[in-house]
């Protein structure tokens, strides 16, 4: 059946798109500028060019209203905190000295002054710089970036969307800033706050822009009526200006709830909503709620999260639904599209039969361009588009790769005593302290070394063929024996490997198990200047044979303190990875489970008696909405479980958690069984500490004492302070001493200092505990 024309022709749209360019030239721009080795000048150069081609090839595809202001130079929360003048006190002379340097040292800090708490963007890998707010925080309208970035696109005769953080989302996301109340609330500056944002819609609107987008993906979480009733106020204040633009509010990664009917009924100009996924109720939400009469709705059909090709089928459907919902209807991707890698054609080591299943951001653009042309002329106009896109999902859902009998029959053999250890913790504890001997406050690190140049040009070379891979493996060897024997001398008493063979946490392991495709250039930000390549979990998953016992064991027969295991938990293996959306997320976490407690029993048969397997992505994953929780955290704390519990009882068993709100799953922390955890907790000045005694976690933590992700070195008073905070909640007993997380990214001047100076306050403030009880 011919699909009818839409009455008003369709437009196509993004919201966000990636920063760094085709062969990450920002990362490489900002780096130089940290160095010396590049000016400002050439950076903001840099960054031009990268938003004009990013315009151009965004209109070349045919995208009829390009985004601005998403592009950063590190976050776009951070910037949003540059436009309404929210500066901590703390960086307020840097900011005034250097707009530029100030900026980076509130994302990174100095040696003399602390960067602003970091964690993740709703249930994403991207992290952002958190607010701080007080009672005493004042704001000030500084739109110079916003508008800069709107006249450069105008100036390309592009029509522009500016997008903005929403000013409830921002206030949501804020925390109280360092010496404020705990229990202050954010959101009490609401008011205080939409003059600033008017301000700054009137400085847009008088420099040429007809929409601007407020991102508002706060409210697909659960909201308050008092929440609720501040997005009333701030929309009926925002819509009733004389001067602005017509305002657009977007949300994305959930179904909006009662926060949908609040918005339809605002004096906004439309609204773009998220169709994919669990947000696919908010067609029927949009149904209740009478539809958008008078207003326009962008409707996000493209999922701007995951990297398989789009349905045009099923979307097509969804937008002729919608268009009896709304004055007219728009066609975008769901979010952003800074979640996913850039080009898939770039991909010339994959499969063909497999990329052809695969969009990247520049084929998602063509899928929204696509789909807007046939929402406006019929689907006659893209028929040939439509057999392509019928064939290319035939093809996944008939391929091998996505069915292995022996997993399927493997995973549907697990029962309940699989994932429960031989004896309970107070047991297991008592038999591991005997067989390890560890002082009280250990000390440790979380597993990664610093990933240095030579390594880096060592795996060039193997790749290039320029070394065999036997002169590799001995520069892999050199680079172990020189972290344990630093380990050593600096006196930490369980040790790690380093992991130099490895290129990333994930993609590691994800090159060694069936089911996954790696990428070559499939970048995506995580943070700042940090970019991975989540690879693509395509088929089922089996380990073909082991993948760090190798390694470890190695490591080991160096010394005869105890050498850590290292391997990645099924639920980060998963977060972090670009899942396939075929099967159910806990049959696949199973999977994974399954090749990890192979590993993990291999570890042990060889020696290693403290394995951690890592699980950062636990709260990342948790869904937005509470009535999704039990059920995800059922799967996700069974399958960590499933990956650990064959082993003895005086095996310990570690995970590491970082830069997420742990207190939301204390107790699936708890329920994970581990005997130890680590966490980061030093930006967060040691809230995680108070969250675990709150909850009575009965075993053993290591809330981190060092943030790695900042370039300054920690003092031993600094970080003896922190520990003594953290024995405020925990005993002594069961406290560790380590870093937030591992060191891949650090350089090993600071490394070294800021490691023994851990060391330091271990043993400074272990003298005193012991004197006490002496």
């Amino acid at each position: 059946m011919t699909a009818k024309p839409a009455a008003a022709a369709a437009r196509a749209t993004v919201y966000g798109y990636p920063r760094q360019g085709q062969n990450r030239e920002l990362k490489k721009a900002i780096e130089g500028y940290w160095k010396g080795r590049v000016t400002a000048d050439a950076l903001r150069t840099t960054a031009a060019d990268l938003r004009r081609s990013n315009w151009q090839q965004l209109a070349d595809t045919g995208i009829h209203e390009v985004p601005t202001g998403d592009f950063s130079y590190y976050d776009h929360v951070l910037d949003t905190s540059v436009m309404v003048g929210a500066v901590p006190s703390r960086h307020r002379a840097a900011v005034d000295t250097d707009a530029l340097d100030g900026y980076f040292a509130m994302a990174r800090g100095t040696q003399d002054v602390a960067p602003l708490e970091m964690t993740k963007w709703f249930d994403t890998n991207y992290h952002y710089l958190v607010p701080e707010l007080g009672p005493d925080t004042s704001f000030t309208a500084d739109s110079t970036k916003q508008v800069a970035e709107l006249k450069e696109a105008l100036a390309l005769g592009l029509t522009a969307r500016p997008v903005l953080v929403g000013p409830v989302t921002y206030l949501l996301l804020a925390k109280p800033a360092p010496g404020v109340a705990d229990d202050f609330e954010p959101l009490t500056l609401l008011d205080r706050l939409l003059p600033v944002y008017a301000e700054v819609l009137a400085d847009l609107r008088a420099a040429g822009a007809e929409w601007v987008q407020l991102d508002e993906p706060a409210l697909v979480q659960d909201r308050t009526p008092a929440e609720l009733n501040a997005v009333t106020r701030a929309y009926r204040d925002l819509g009733a200006l004389a001067d602005r633009p017509k305002l657009l509010v977007a949300s994305y990664f959930d179904r909006l709830g009662d926060a949908l009917q609040v918005l339809a009924a605002a004096p906004v100009d439309g609204l773009a909503l998220d169709f994919t996924g669990s947000a696919a109720a908010n067609l029927d939400d949009l149904a209740a709620v009478g539809g958008l009469p008078g207003k326009r709705l962008v409707a996000g059909v493209v999922n701007g999260r995951n990297i398989w090709i789009n349905d045009y089928q099923k979307s097509l459907a969804t937008l002729a639904t919608l268009l009896g919902l709304a004055d007219r209807v728009d066609v975008a991707a769901s979010c952003s599209l800074l979640h996913v890698p850039l080009d898939a054609s770039a991909e010339g080591d994959i499969d063909p039969e497999v990329r052809r299943w695969l969009a990247f951001a520049r084929q998602k653009t063509t899928e929204v361009v696509t789909l807007a042309k046939g929402l406006a002329n019929g689907t006659d106009a893209i028929s040939a588009e439509l057999t392509a896109n019928r064939a290319d999902l035939a093809s996944r859902a008939d391929s091998a790769l996505t069915r292995d009998p022996a997993v399927r029959a493997r995973t549907a053999a697990i029962t309940d005593a699989d994932g429960r250890r031989s004896q309970p913790y107070a047991e297991r504890t008592a038999a591991q302290r005997a067989h390890l001997g560890l002082p009280l406050l250990p000390t440790t690190t979380i597993g990664s070394f610093p990933q240095t140049d030579e390594l880096r040009v060592a795996r060039a070379d193997l790749r290039a063929g320029r070394i065999d891979t036997a002169g590799y493996e001995e520069r892999i060897k050199d680079e172990i024996r020189e972290v344990l024997s630093f380990q050593e001398k600096t006196g930490v008493d369980v040790l790690v490997h380093g992991e130099p063979e490895r290129n990333d946490m994930v993609q590691y392991f994800a090159e060694q198990l069936t089911g996954y495709v790696a990428t070559q250039h499939g970048w995506v930000q995580s943070y700042g200047t940090r970019y991975v390549r989540p690879p693509v979990l395509a088929g089922d998953i089996s380990r073909p044979e082991p993948m760090t016992v190798r390694w470890t064991t190695y490591a080991q027969a160096q010394t005869s303190k105890p050498v850590k295991g290292m391997l990645t938990g099924p639920v980060t293996m998963l977060a972090w990875s670009f899942v396939r959306d075929d099967q159910p997320l806990g049959d696949t976490a199973r999977q994974v489970a399954l090749a990890l407690r192979d590993e993990v029993n291999d570890l042990e048969a060889a020696g290693t008696s403290v394995i951690q397997v890592d699980e950062p992505a636990l709260r990342e994953t948790l869904p937005l909405r509470s009535a999704d929780h039990a059920d995800y955290l059922a799967w996700a704390t069974e399958s960590f479980r499933l990956s650990t519990s064959g082993v003895r009882p005086d095996t310990q068993i570690h995970t590491h958690m970082c830069y997420a709100e742990f207190g939301d799953i204390v107790q699936a922390i708890d329920d994970l069984d581990a005997d130890v955890i680590s966490l980061e907790a030093a930006r967060s000045h040691m809230q995680v500490a108070g969250e675990l005694a709150e909850h009575g976690y009965p075993r053993e933590a290591g809330p981190g004492v060092w943030d790695i992700h900042s370039p300054r070195v920690p003092s031993t008073e600094e970080a003896a302070a922190l520990l003594r905070k953290g024995l405020e909640a925990i005993p002594a007993e069961r406290l560790w001493v380590n870093p937030d997380c591992g060191l891949k990214t650090r350089g090993w001047t600071e490394t070294r200092a800021s490691l023994e100076n851990l060391v330091s306050a271990a043993r400074e403030v272990r003298a005193g505990l012991t004197a006490d009880n002496g």
